[in-house]
C-alpha cells in the first residue's frame, strides 16, 4: 500500500490580482467619481379619470334594483355617446345592500341601498366639462374628479431620463474639470426610478352629486370650465465615471 504523503498532490491558487482586472475603486492614475443626475419636469396632461356613483333606494328590493339598473344604463349611454373623446369606461363595484331597523328583538328591512361605480377615462378636455356637468344632473348621480395624469407611455419618462443621464455627465464634468481633469469613461448607469407622480385631483373641481327629482334637460346645465393640471416628471439616476489623472 502506497504512502500518501510520498507523492502529495499540489494545489495552488493564484491569489495576485490579475493587473488588467479593473479594481472596485479608483486609483491615482484613473480615479473614479460617482454622481447623481436628477430630472424635474412638467408637462401637459393627456387623460383625465372621472368616477362616476349611480344610486338607487327603495322598500322593495326589485323596484331598487330596476331603478339602480335604469339609472345605471343611463350614465353609460351617456358617457359612450362622446365616442373617441372617452379612451376608457369601466365599472367597477356593484352593491345592493339591505338596511335593517334598529336592532331588537324584531329586525326588519326598512330599504335596500343600490350602488354601482364607474370609471371614464377621456382624452378630450373640452368634452370633459360638459360631460361632468350632464352626469352631475342626472338622478342619484354623484361625480368625483377629475384626476389628471399621463399615459404609462407618455414620451414625458422617456425626456426626463434622459435629461436625469445629462445632468449625470455635465455634473461629472464639471468636477472633474475643476480637478484639471477631464472624464475617460462610464463605468456604472443606475437607475433609480423614473416614474410619473401619483395623479391629484385638480383643485379647481370637487366632486358633487345631483339627488332628487328626475334628471333635467342636458342642454340647461352648462359646461363646467376645467383647468387642466400639470404633471411632475421626476427621474434619478446614479452615474460612476473614471477620469484622467487630475492636475493637483
Amino acid at each position: 500500500m502506497t504512502d500518501p504523503t510520498e507523492h502529495p498532490t499540489a494545489h495552488l491558487t493564484d491569489n495576485a490580482a490579475d493587473p488588467h482586472t479593473p479594481l472596485p475603486y479608483g486609483t491615482p492614475d484613473t480615479p473614479r467619481l460617482a454622481v447623481r443626475g436628477e430630472a424635474r419636469l412638467e408637462f401637459d396632461p393627456e387623460i383625465a379619470r372621472i368616477g362616476v356613483t349611480v344610486s338607487a333606494r327603495g322598500t322593495d328590493r326589485k323596484a331598487a334594483l330596476t331603478d339602480l339598473t335604469r339609472r345605471n344604463e343611463q350614465a353609460l349611454t351617456l358617457i359612450k355617446s362622446y365616442g373617441q373623446a372617452i379612451e376608457k369606461l369601466e365599472t367597477g363595484t356593484f352593491s345592493l345592500t339591505p338596511q335593517l331597523t334598529d336592532k331588537g328583538r324584531h329586525e326588519r328591512i326598512r330599504a335596500y341601498h343600490g350602488r354601482v361605480n364607474l370609471t371614464a377615462t377621456l382624452n378630450d378636455f373640452t368634452a370633459l366639462g360638459e360631460l361632468t356637468t350632464r352626469l352631475g344632473d342626472l338622478e342619484l348621480t354623484r361625480v368625483d374628479g377629475p384626476w389628471w395624469a399621463l399615459r404609462p407611455d407618455s414620451p414625458a419618462h422617456r425626456a426626463a431620463r434622459t435629461h436625469a443621464v445629462r445632468e449625470a455627465v455635465q455634473r461629472a464634468r464639471e468636477y472633474a474639470e475643476a480637478l484639471g481633469a477631464g472624464l475617460d469613461a462610464l463605468v456604472e448607469l443606475a437607475d433609480l426610478g423614473a416614474e410619473n407622480a401619483a395623479p391629484a385631483a385638480a383643485p379647481t373641481m370637487r366632486g358633487f352629486a345631483g339627488y332628487g327629482g328626475p334628471p333635467s334637460d342636458p342642454g340647461a346645465a352648462p359646461a363646467l370650465d376645467l383647468e387642466p393640471q400639470r404633471q411632475t416628471v421626476y427621474a434619478n439616476v446614479n452615474a460612476r465615471f473614471t477620469m484622467t489623472r487630475p492636475a493637483l
